[in-house]
């Protein structure tokens, strides 16, 4: 039998999680407590909520980054679809923009296994040292550090921690990723701070979340900076200025007929 242990549809009600969606949720709950039942089947804390909730208004924009030049671009060649613009948007969510969170996390996961639940900064440097090096050997990036843009220190950061300090959401896995900017300085000198992608992976760690809820928090939260960015583009469109720049760039390189 072919089943979901999310919801079901009858032709009197709508059920998600066991509650019926017209009388026990709707009007009763908002969207991070629906979103947060539906995936864990528990109505989150309080706590977890305004963490998530704080997640989610880092995710939702940052500029004309690749996922919003593609949505505009996509909206441009099909403005009857939206909802294909958005889906453009998010299909580039991977391993070096927006979905390195997860990748981060996961490193943190595996590095931290050996740490105790209040590790100082000599053990946690040397887990950091022990977790560069099996990333190295794997030939996989050190996710959560530097910035092309915040070069000298990425301003969400501080924020970020004081409220996982706030919220109870400070634990081993932050002080994993302090360290390993700290271990670069000291054994390689270089500057590389950490980045929102660091601190959303050790915050999910410290809530102690599936690294998969990371990248999934930052889909979330992005659809809803897409959908400005699109409406932007309605308005005041820039997506056809973005293609004449290609094609000029194409021109040049095109070489002289003899």
């Amino acid at each position: 039998m072919i089943k979901t242990e999310i919801g079901y549809t009858t032709p009197e009600t709508i059920t998600v999680r066991g509650k019926n969606l017209a009388t026990e949720l709707l009007g009763k709950v908002d969207f991070i407590d629906m979103m947060l039942l539906t995936i864990f089947n528990r109505v989150p804390s309080a706590a977890e909520k305004a963490m998530v909730n704080h997640i989610l208004v880092t995710a939702c924009d940052h500029g004309l980054t690749p996922s919003a030049m593609s949505a505009r671009l996509t909206f441009l060649g099909a403005p009857e679809a939206m909802q294909a613009a958005v889906a453009a948007g998010l299909l580039g969510a991977g391993s070096v923009f927006l979905g390195t969170t997860q990748n981060c996390a996961e490193m943190l996961a595996a590095g931290a296994q050996g740490l105790s639940e209040a590790p100082d900064d000599a053990e946690c440097d040397e887990a950091a040292r022990a977790m560069i090096g099996a990333s190295r050997e794997k030939k996989q990036p050190i996710y959560g550090i530097g910035h092309p843009i915040h070069v000298n220190g990425d301003p969400r950061v501080p924020t970020l921690r004081e409220l996982a300090q706030e919220l109870g959401y400070y634990g081993k896995h932050w002080r994993l990723m302090n360290a390993v900017p700290r271990v670069f300085l000291q054994d390689r000198n270089r500057n590389l701070p950490m980045n929102v992608v660091g601190a959303i992976g050790a915050i999910i760690c410290d809530m102690g979340l599936d690294p998969m809820i990371a990248r999934g928090l930052m889909l979330v939260g992005r659809a809803g900076g897409l959908v400005a960015h699109l409406y932007e583009e309605r308005e005041h469109p820039i997506g056809q200025e973005i293609w004449d720049l290609v094609l000029a760039q194409d021109e040049r390189n095109v070489a002289p007929a003899r």
